[in-house]
C-alpha cells in the first residue's frame, strides 16, 4: 500500500509487463509515455525488483541522463565506454537507460550493446521520435515497446486508504478533473497547488519537447491548436477544420502546418490519435480521426472552465482505459452510426463499447443502443455509463457502471 512515506507509487500493471519481457536479452525494452507519467519510477521499481530476485548490484546498470550526475556521457561512444568498462559479476547484466534520448547517437550505442547476449536493455523515451529515429532500423524489429501513461482510476482509488473517507464517485469527479498525473499525489492535497504543478509539466513539455527540439516558430499557433483539441476530446477532428478554426479567430494557418502541429503533440505523447475504422468494409477511414488527451488534468489548465462536460472527459478516460487492456483501439463508423470504441485483441477478436454519461431517459438509452444493435456479430458490446445499472443486459448488449468497470 502506497503511504506519503514511500518514494515511488507502485505501478504493478507496467512491472509485470517488464517482467514478461525480462531476460529477453535479444529484445530491447523500451517505455514511451509524456513526460512525468511515471516512467523513471518504474525503472526504479524494476531495479528494486531485481535486488530483491538476488541479482547482485552490479550486474545492474542505472543511468538517469536527465540527472547532471552522468553529463560526461555526451556521446554513444562515452555512453557504448562506460557500460563495457564496468566490472560485472558472472551472468545476466541489466542496463536501465532513462531519457536515453539526450544522448546524441545513443542508437549505436544500445545496438552495439544489444550484440552481447548478456545485456538486457531497458529504455526510456518522452518522444516517439525515439522509435522512428535509427533505432528502428538499427534494431530491425529487436524491439518491444511499452506503453506507460499516467495513473488509471484504479490505480489512483488503490491509493486510497482501507477505509476511505470519500465515495467512489466522488474520488472519480476529482480524476475526471485532477487527471492522474503521479508527481501531483506526492504534493499537499490542495486543489490550487495541483494545478500550478499540472500547469508546470505542460509547460514543461511545451518548451522542452516540442518547441526547443522541433524547432516551432509559431508558437502562439501551437497552443491554440493545443486549446482547440482540449476542449472537443472526443469529437470528429479534421486538418481543414482547424485552420477553418484557426482562420476564424483571426490566424491564418497552412492545412499543412497544422498537420505538422499535430504530429508534434502526438509525438510528445500529449495527444492519442482514434483512427475511424468502416466496420462494413473494415477499412480504415483518411479523414476525421478523434483526439484524447493523455491526462484530463491538462485538459482543465487548457481549455478552461468550459471542459467541465462530463461527457467527454468520461469518454477519453474510457479510451485510455481500454487502451492498457486492448492492443488496438479504434472508431467505429457504421452506416449512420458510430461505435465509440472497437477494441481489438487478435487472440479474441474485436469488443464494441458505447459511452454515455446516463441511460436513464428512453431517449437517449434508445440513441445509444442503436449502434450495437445493429452489429451483427455475436463479440461482446457493453454500454459504460455513470449510471447505478438497473438492467445489467439488452438483448445480449451489457450495461455496466464505468466506475465499477475501471476498478475490476
Amino acid at each position: 500500500m502506497y503511504t506519503p512515506e514511500t518514494p515511488v507509487i507502485p505501478r504493478p500493471h507496467y512491472l509485470d509487463a517488464l517482467n514478461r519481457w525480462r531476460d529477453s536479452a535479444g529484445l530491447v525494452k523500451v517505455i514511451t509515455g509524456v513526460r512525468r507519467c511515471g516512467k523513471s519510477s518504474l525503472l526504479q521499481l524494476f531495479r528494486q525488483q531485481l535486488l530483491a530476485d538476488g541479482v547482485p548490484e552490479a550486474s545492474v546498470v542505472c543511468l538517469n541522463f536527465e540527472s547532471l550526475a552522468w553529463s560526461e556521457i555526451d556521446s554513444h561512444q562515452a555512453l557504448n565506454a562506460y557500460v563495457e568498462q564496468r566490472t560485472y559479476p558472472e551472468g545476466r547484466r541489466y542496463i536501465l537507460l532513462d531519457e536515453v534520448q539526450l544522448v546524441p547517437q545513443w542508437e549505436r550505442a544500445v545496438n552495439s550493446l544489444r550484440l552481447d547476449q548478456r545485456n538486457d536493455i531497458y529504455l526510456t523515451g518522452s518522444n516517439a521520435r525515439l522509435l522512428t529515429s535509427q533505432l528502428a532500423s538499427l534494431l530491425s524489429g529487436r524491439y518491444v515497446q511499452i506503453e506507460v501513461f499516467p495513473l488509471s482510476f484504479a490505480e489512483i482509488w488503490a491509493l486510497r486508504p482501507s477505509a476511505p473517507e470519500a465515495s467512489a464517485a466522488t474520488v472519480f469527479n476529482e480524476y475526471l478533473t485532477a487527471g492522474g498525473l503521479p508527481g501531483q499525489f506526492l504534493l499537499p492535497n490542495a486543489a490550487s497547488t495541483r494545478t500550478q504543478y499540472i500547469d508546470g509539466v505542460l509547460s514543461t513539455i511545451i518548451a522542452k519537447d516540442i518547441v526547443a527540439k522541433q524547432q516551432v516558430r509559431d508558437v502562439d499557433a501551437l497552443q491554440k491548436i493545443l486549446r482547440f483539441l482540449s476542449a472537443n476530446v472526443g469529437n470528429l477532428i479534421s486538418v481543414k477544420g482547424i485552420s477553418d478554426y484557426m482562420t476564424s479567430a483571426g490566424r491564418r494557418i497552412a492545412a499543412d502546418t497544422v498537420d505538422n502541429y499535430l504530429r508534434l503533440l502526438e509525438e510528445a505523447y500529449l495527444f492519442y490519435r482514434a483512427r475511424r475504422e468502416d466496420l462494413k468494409d473494415k477499412t480504415v477511414m483518411k479523414t476525421n480521426d478523434k483526439f484524447y488527451l493523455v491526462d484530463l488534468g491538462f485538459r482543465q489548465v487548457t481549455a478552461g472552465p468550459g471542459a467541465s462536460d462530463v461527457g467527454r472527459s468520461l469518454e477519453n478516460v474510457v479510451y485510455f482505459e481500454l487502451r492498457r487492456r486492448y492492443p488496438n483501439v479504434s472508431v467505429g463508423k457504421l452506416g449512420a452510426t458510430e461505435v465509440d470504441f472497437v477494441a481489438f485483441d487478435p487472440s479474441t477478436g474485436p469488443a464494441y463499447f458505447q459511452v454515455a454519461q446516463t441511460m436513464a431517459d428512453d431517449a437517449t438509452r434508445e440513441r445509444e443502443l442503436r449502434p450495437l444493435q445493429a452489429l451483427r456479430d455475436s463479440y461482446p458490446k457493453t454500454i459504460l455509463s455513470l449510471d447505478e445499472v438497473i438492467r445489467p443486459d439488452y438483448a445480449g448488449i451489457r450495461h455496466e457502471n464505468v466506475i465499477e468497470w475501471l476498478t475490476n
